[in-house]
């Protein structure tokens, strides 16, 4: 190895690990549900974005059994020769009527969408008015873009409008667009997508909403652009297909002219070979069965109302979230990284959010339910988070 590689490695490695920011990562003995074995550990799974349940859904495995069997494991191609199968078909039609727009395309993965779409659609011409607490994969989109990005400050529309008049009379850039979470994943809270569109339409901004962490959760499952009612006033709805629908992959969703571009102008579509047969049938399945019933839907916020009031009243500090993610906030990040272990220890599998993922001075433990946890897990975690809690002085 390159000394000087080797250098440049252990001094960030070495700081990372004490000031409290290298994450350790553990490896899952089986299924990613509502429980989880580690170590040969069973504890409470609360880090997992499988909101619904959907990753260990019998429906599920016995669709990509089936794909598998008719179409193989592969598509054997990029998208434009001939890895476009009649199940990405089936697919994007469904995606498209699940959002409520003209058409929709699949991607590998939601970080492909955004470096995906962002690029495809701005240029070096153009600016970028993006929400400080975006994704990660939006900020990279952004950057690959070459538009000038325009950090605005988190859901201050007053900032946003102050930002959108400047750069717009400026005269400096051809297009501007706006690019937000729909639910912000660290806070759960949501954007405020009606007052967006009011300023969007104001000083004709292209509106772009990613919906990892929305599809599945807002909207009666539709997500938080369906929640508000604005399928015609966004411009690109971006999503995952790994968070609430279970599966893995991307969309974005939009007009049916969109839709004809990203697919001759996104490099990723174009430089990479589509989703499995098995992946794509199950995603397909997954989206019928948010589209025919709200159940799945019903019990997760059942589910996250009851553990975020219970955090509540144990005295922990859970932020100002509108949806079952459910922070608790600690501060100090090597005081989160403990907390976490011991929760670990105890019962409870709940990993610790620190720096670049959220602020420094904001470490937490970020606590996902789901639709498939019973009362009695969520009861107790509880149990353990309140003995914790008291143990390491961040409760009475």
């Amino acid at each position: 190895m390159s000394k000087k590689l080797e250098q440049y490695l252990q001094d960030n490695l070495n700081y990372l690990k004490e000031n409290g920011l290298y994450n350790v990562i553990d490896t899952v003995e089986g299924a990613n549900g509502p429980e989880i074995k580690i170590g040969g550990q069973t504890l409470v799974n609360l880090s997992s974005n499988n909101y619904l349940g959907l990753a260990t859904e019998e429906k599920l495995k016995e669709a990509a059994i089936s794909a598998v069997q008719s179409h193989g494991v592969g598509a054997g191609a990029v998208r434009t020769i001939n890895g476009t199968l009649d199940l990405h078909v089936e697919l994007e039609n469904t995606l498209a009527e699940f959002k409520g727009t003209e058409a929709a395309v699949a991607f590998q993965s939601g970080f492909n969408c955004n470096m995906a779409a962002i690029q495809a659609v701005m240029n070096k011409e153009d600016a970028i008015l993006s929400d400080e607490l975006n994704h990660a994969s939006i900020i990279d989109g952004c950057r690959l873009s070459r538009a000038k990005i325009i950090r605005v400050n988190h859901s201050d529309m007053d900032d946003l409008r102050r930002k959108a008049k400047k750069a717009v009379e400026s005269g400096l850039y051809k297009k501007v667009m706006y690019i937000t979470d729909g639910v912000f994943s660290m806070d759960g809270d949501v954007a405020k997508l009606p007052e967006i569109v009011e300023i969007a339409k104001e000083f004709d901004l292209i509106t772009y909403v990613d919906d990892a962490h929305g599809s599945g959760v807002m909207g009666k499952g539709a997500g938080t652009v369906k929640h508000f009612g604005l399928e015609k006033e966004i411009d690109l709805q971006m999503g995952t297909l790994s968070k609430a629908i279970g599966v893995v992959g991307g969309y974005v969703a939009g007009s049916q002219d969109l839709i004809d571009y990203l697919k001759v102008a996104a490099r990723p579509f174009l430089f990479s070979t589509s989703l499995t047969p098995g992946d794509t049938k199950a995603i397909t399945e997954a989206v019928k069965m948010l589209m025919a019933s709200t159940e799945l839907h019903d019990k997760l916020w059942e589910n996250g109302d009851y553990l975020k009031a219970g955090l509540k009243d144990l005295g922990f500090d859970i932020g100002d979230s509108e949806t079952p993610i459910t922070p608790c906030i600690i501060g100090d990040e090597k005081k989160a990284q403990e907390f976490s272990k011991r929760l670990k220890e105890e019962g409870v599998y709940a990993k610790s959010i620190v720096f670049p993922t959220v602020p420094k001075g904001t470490g937490r433990v970020r606590n996902m339910p789901t639709a498939a946890h019973t009362k009695e897990m969520l009861d107790r975690a509880l149990e353990i988070y309140a003995k914790v809690g008291k143990e390491l002085g961040i409760i009475n």
